[in-house]
């Protein structure tokens, strides 16, 4: 998890190809090592249901100080949506609160990985 290449790939492996939405959260300690990757969302062909309340959950359960985030686009469009740029503001708000970093949130097909982070969205 040491880099956006490393993370856009890791995710990408995990969620490329899969044909419905999926969110998932790396929950990392505070040398930003790997503790768990959990799918904690799923939904449908073109969105997914995310609940902040669990992420942050979560991140305290883990006992995590840092969450990278990820979430497929079956279209194989990978570009942010107005809804992916808005739930990560709205996470990064909430677990700030916590004391707890997110460092990215990577939108993902079967070919490429999109870092909000590199693009200046977070």
């Amino acid at each position: 998890m040491g880099d956006p290449d490393s993370c856009g790939a890791y995710f990408r492996l995990r969620l490329g190809n899969e044909e419905r939405e999926h969110f998932e959260a790396a929950f990392l300690d505070s040398r930003n090592r790997l503790i768990a990757t959990e799918r904690l969302f799923s939904g449908t062909i073109d969105g997914a249901q995310v609940s902040p309340r669990i992420v942050a959950q979560r991140a305290l359960a883990l006992n995590a100080t840092a969450v990278v985030l990820a979430h497929n686009h079956p279209s194989g469009h990978p570009e942010p949506s107005s809804a992916d740029r808005a739930i990560t503001a709205h996470l990064k708000d909430i677990l700030q609160i916590l004391d707890v970093r997110l460092l990215d949130h990577f939108v993902v097909t079967a070919d490429q990985a999109v870092s909000l982070a590199v693009r200046g969205m977070l």
